[in-house]
């Protein structure tokens, strides 16, 4: 099947996807053993949004967007559109025209490891995106790819229906049959959290919290005086 639109992929549920917005990206790649961070390459174009939703995921061919117009079609509220392209691409494939019609949709956001493009007008309007190229080259409609089939992005392998999570800190995949799981395990790391939290808020150094000491114990402990003698001595 080189190129195919799937047009039914069962979903995460969307209730329980929406617990993980709460946790943030980087509770729940820690919560799930760090797995699924789609790494420092892409990053949001606005600040202080945090969402999580259902892939819908697109496989272009570089410099060209005809498959993203073809995945508006098949857009469910609670969608995030996943787009990634059969080569590396940077061209401006993305743009406010469609985030109009993709947000008419009830479409959350965007995650591209292609370009994107006014930047401005997706913030004005606030549909959020997370990109690795900003680019005002735009793109042509030619060629078919392919939509709700497994892509890679990021190193990560995102399938249509899994979860995705992004805020500030990047981008999360969670698998569609892990998520409850997940749900799980980054509740029960935030309660750890709040935990340490109060007990640093109280002096708890993070050394003694962490049991740190015997690690540190093999890094000699100086005064400053005796440094720079011993610095004035090594040169």
């Amino acid at each position: 099947m080189r190129h195919v639109i799937v047009t039914d992929p069962p979903r995460a549920d969307l209730p329980e996807v929406d617990k993980l917005a709460g946790f943030g990206v980087a509770t729940v790649h820690e919560a799930t053993g760090r797995a699924g961070y789609l790494g420092p390459g892409l990053r949001p174009n606005q600040q202080g949004t945090r969402i999580a939703g259902t892939a819908l995921t697109v496989l272009c061919w570089p410099g060209d967007n005809l498959m993203i117009h073809a995945a508006v079609e098949l857009a469910r509220a609670g969608d995030i559109i996943v787009i990634a392209t059969t080569s590396p691409s940077s061209d401006g494939a993305f743009g406010e025209l469609l985030a109009t019609s993709l947000a008419s949709r009830g479409v959350r956001g965007l995650v591209t490891g292609a370009g994107l493009r006014d930047t401005q007008e997706l913030r004005d309007m606030g549909f959020p995106a997370w990109t690795a190229h900003v680019s005002a080259q735009g793109t042509v409609k030619e060629t078919p790819g392919s939509v709700n089939v497994p892509v890679t992005l990021g190193g990560q392998l995102i399938s249509p229906g899994d979860a995705i999570v992004a805020d500030d800190d990047g981008v999360c995949v969670v698998p569609r049959r892990a998520v409850p799981g997940a749900v799980s395990a980054s509740a029960a790391r935030i309660a750890r959290e709040d935990v340490t939290r109060r007990q640093l808020a109280e002096g708890v150094l993070g050394a003694d919290l962490y049991g740190l000491r015997p690690k540190l114990a093999a890094v000699e402990r100086i005064s400053y005086a005796e440094y720079v003698t011993r610095a004035g001595q090594d040169r």
